[in-house]
């Protein structure tokens, strides 16, 4: 099939008089919506390719040493390019942005990818180039198997410095960036973009992006917001597709982009946007006021996070502490486990952003589709029903323990509260009080200060776990509910699969049940139940669980405002009403239309960026 970069080239080539191919009108397409915001302009389409190495890639005995030393040479360079970049990025952006750079710096002090590539060089008379480029390869199949957001990050954070380390080596310039060169405002269109480009763009003329891969917490997703450049990830294609000057509308909200849009479609988005302005001025206005319902029920509206450094910005967009701190980050992608005092400080910087509200600390959720490359995980036919969480962790105790040690050291400075996640039976809670007692006297033996204990939640993410609330219940201070594996596990569907989406929905009566099961199990025995998952952002959501009485929600710092728009704008005693109605519904659909019906009475649905898109709701 030819391709419309082609039909370009082809038209180019063509006499004055020779037909010119059409362009596509009012191409719609579909990706996910990773910054906010609604532009419309011409494409600028971005090449960041790898360079290729020469063939061959042999040296001679004696220039081993020369090949190393060069490597070694091209390896500090990238880092110093890298450290600029940060210290740049820190004083544009701030800390969490700055952050963005710290697995790059990691991966360059990395001995098995430093020390792999030298041993190359060495054993197999390779040139620097040949042997770096191989050692990247392996880690990349490493890695290959899996499309968890984390894992594509180190992925794309490899690509980064690989990039980088091979034009130090072959004495190539870096790439002009279109940042540099701009005199119009354009969308950048992208197969990718590598949080070192993402950090140079100008927002004075990048006022868009657009990119084939990339997911919503992906770093180039996370400078962009920072940057407040509207964009869209995973549109598969769209770099082949657009050629340079194509008209663009790029729709940061709902991830919509039209190429070539009609007059009538740029008129209607121009209208949307400037609807979406106001709507963020009046959402601005909620970052400090109580989220409280009309009959004043005030719901806890707590953060995930998944970096210290997001706590801060949490606060800003008015959290009241933080509800589900993934601690994942400081394993995944490295090759070694993170020292006791790493651990230790970056828990000691979340509670220091919120030093009188709780903070929930999920223990290292690894497993499944998140894994280092150092616990050598085994080959599973399902490893998201194999060897991970909680079960992962009681099975290397040590390594366990370290992080517990970290824990509760950090809880003398705040009220840390421990969450365990994918909890399938009581004997892991068991185990795992146990594990936190000797910690916590070996630590006291040892003079270290420390509380002798802590606040220990469950996550409620299966079936299993829901049935066993009850009994379960007895033994935690409280639960946290994850619907997001909660959904995959109780509908069988695998929540990553592009072709079951469909069938992937928080609304089907059975998941809603669970929840409102586990809901009634826990006020019942005085503890506090909390949701963390996707469904808690979704206004129709919020609304559902602030009628099942669930005192706490936690969604990402962005969503804060608009989950406290709706809790602030609706009755709990209607929320109550609504859900009987819900509980007797027989499909997701008629959950849904029960819902918004229920909600437009109260708020203007069409205002939450299409969220309402999701699941069904229209």
């Amino acid at each position: 099939m030819t391709s419309h970069r082609d039909l370009a080239r082809i038209a180019e080539s063509r006499g004055p008089d020779s037909p010119v191919p059409e362009r596509p009108v009012n191409a719609l397409r579909d990706g996910i919506p990773a910054s906010p915001g609604i532009v419309i302009a011409s494409a600028r389409v971005l090449r960041m390719d790898i360079p290729v190495v020469p063939h061959g890639g042999v040296v001679p005995v004696e220039m081993i040493d020369t090949e190393v030393a060069r490597f070694r040479a091209a390896c500090h360079a990238v880092k110093e390019q890298i450290r600029k970049l940060q210290r740049a990025t820190h004083d544009q952006l701030g800390e969490v942005e700055a952050q963005i750079f710290e697995p790059q710096l990691l991966m360059l002090e990395d001995t098995d990818l430093v020390g792999g590539t030298e041993t190359y060089i060495r054993e197999n008379h390779l040139t620097a180039e040949r042997a770096f480029e191989w050692r990247v390869l392996e880690w990349e199949a490493h890695w290959s198997h899996t499309n968890h957001p984390m894992v594509l990050d180190k992925l794309n954070d490899l690509a980064d410095i690989q990039g980088r380390v091979l034009r130090c080596l072959l004495g190539l310039p870096e790439p002009e960036l279109v940042s540099l060169v701009g005199e119009e405002k354009v969308i950048v269109v992208a197969r990718d973009l590598t949080p070192s480009v993402a950090a140079q763009l100008n927002p004075q003329f990048v006022v868009g992006l657009a990119t084939d891969a990339g997911t919503r917490t992906s770093h180039s997703s996370i400078l962009a917001r920072s940057l407040h450049i509207p964009c869209v990830v995973s549109l598969d294609a769209i770099a082949d597709e657009v050629i340079d000057g194509d008209e663009m509308i790029l729709d940061g909200r709902t991830g919509k982009v039209i190429i070539n849009p009609s007059d009538e479609e740029k008129a209607r988005y121009r209208e949307l946007d400037f609807q979406m302005r106001e709507w963020e001025q009046e959402l601005l206005l909620l970052a400090h006021l109580e989220p409280s319902t009309q009959d004043g029920v005030k719901v806890e509206l707590r953060a995930n996070i998944d970096l210290p450094g997001e706590a801060a910005v949490a606060r800003a967009h008015g959290a009241q502490g933080i509800g589900l701190f993934r601690t994942e980050f400081l394993v995944v992608g490295r090759n070694a486990f993170p020292p006791e005092e790493e651990q230790y400080r970056a828990y000691l910087q979340v509670l220091e952003a919120f030093p009188d509200e709780a903070v929930v600390i999920r223990t290292y959720d690894l497993g499944g589709d998140k894994f280092p490359a150092f616990l050598h995980m085994p080959k599973e036919e399902n490893p998201f029903l194999g060897w991970r969480a909680i079960r992962l962790c009681l099975d290397e105790p040590e390594l366990f323990k370290a992080q517990l040690r970290a824990l509760l050291r950090a809880r003398v400075k705040g009220d840390l509260r421990i969450m365990l996640p994918m909890v399938t039976q009581i004997s892991e809670v068991i185990q795992t009080r146990e594990l936190i007692r000797e910690t916590a006297e070996e630590l006291r033996q040892a003079g270290v200060e420390c509380v002798p204990s802590c606040p220990v939640g469950a996550m409620i993410e299966t079936p299993a776990a829901a049935l066993l609330a009850s009994d379960m219940a007895k033994h935690v201070d409280f639960f946290s509910i994850g619907t997001n594996d909660l959904v995959q596990y109780t509908l069988a569907v695998d929540r990553g699969s592009s072709r079951l989406a469909h069938l992937y929905n928080p609304f089907h009566p059975s998941v809603v049940r669970l929840i409102d099961h586990v809901a009634k199990v826990g006020q019942a025995a005085g503890i506090e139940v909390a949701v963390c998952g996707e469904l808690a952002a979704h206004p129709l959501g919020a609304f559902l669980l602030i009628g099942m009485g669930i005192p706490s929600l936690s969604v990402g710092p962005a969503g804060l405002a608009e989950i406290k728009k709706v809790i602030r704008s609706v009755h709990q005693e209607k929320a109550r009403g609504a859900l009987q109605a819900v509980l007797d519904a027989p499909t997701p659909e008629s959950v849904v239309r029960i819902l918004t019906d229920a909600l437009r009475e109260d708020l203007d649905l069409e205002r939450f960026a299409g969220a309402l898109s999701l699941w069904g709701a229209n």
